[in-house]
């Protein structure tokens, strides 16, 4: 009777033998592998391995951290930035442009903005500020006309020489920021010698912004 048994159990034994290794799954026999396609495993949970199993062959389930893990994609290269564009600020005396009180850029004004134009070549043109300033002699509103018209006839002297019209930007500040603060004293009776003094608030301020090509 014992006999019997034992015959019987070796044979269930073998069958399952058979079984799972019938299932061993082809492409990694490093494991074995049961009817289901899952891989077989001891009642401790480890996973049965065959003789043929190198680390290569490890999977996840059974091995985790032999699994090497997939390298994470490597970040675009970032875009090369931009160059900020460059700002060249010329300041020409106002006197040097224009005749004293008058708004008529003079032959020597013209050669000065020829300087200028000079700089934009090999530059890629963002725009052009021209503010007009005037000095402190002579009514609030007219020297705010007088400083906007100076800005103006700058402007249409760099445009005769081919600067895009939407590209100059024009502003008259008058007399609203002197730069000779009291060096002058406080009297408003013009004399050639208060004239002379407030020369530097007499001036046009030119700016270029632009990138180099």
């Amino acid at each position: 009777m014992n006999k019997q048994i034992l015959k019987i159990t070796l044979l269930a034994t073998l069958g399952m033998s058979a079984s799972v290794a019938l299932a061993q799954v082809p492409n990694n026999d490093g494991y074995l592998f049961d009817t289901r396609g899952a891989v077989a495993k001891s009642g401790f949970g480890l996973c049965w391995k065959t003789t043929r199993w190198t680390p290569a062959m490890a999977v996840a389930e059974c091995d985790p951290e032999l699994v090497k893990k997939p390298e994470p994609p490597k970040p675009a290269p970032a875009p090369a930035a931009t160059p900020k564009p460059a700002a060249q600020k010329v300041t020409l005396a106002a006197d040097a442009l224009f005749d004293f009180d008058k708004a008529v850029l003079r032959s020597e004004g013209k050669a000065k903005l020829d300087d200028v134009t000079g700089k934009l070549k090999g530059m890629k043109l963002e725009v052009i500020i021209a503010v007009g300033h005037t000095d402190r002699l002579g009514s609030d509103k007219y020297n705010q006309k007088l400083s906007e018209k100076r800005a103006e006839a700058v402007k249409a002297y760099l445009v005769g020489k081919g600067v895009e019209p939407n590209r100059v930007y024009t502003e008259g500040k008058g007399e609203k920021q002197p730069v000779t603060g009291d060096k002058c004293g406080k009297t408003e009776k013009k004399s050639k010698k208060l004239i002379e003094c407030l020369q530097p608030d007499r001036r046009v301020e030119i700016e270029v912004i632009g990138t180099q090509q």
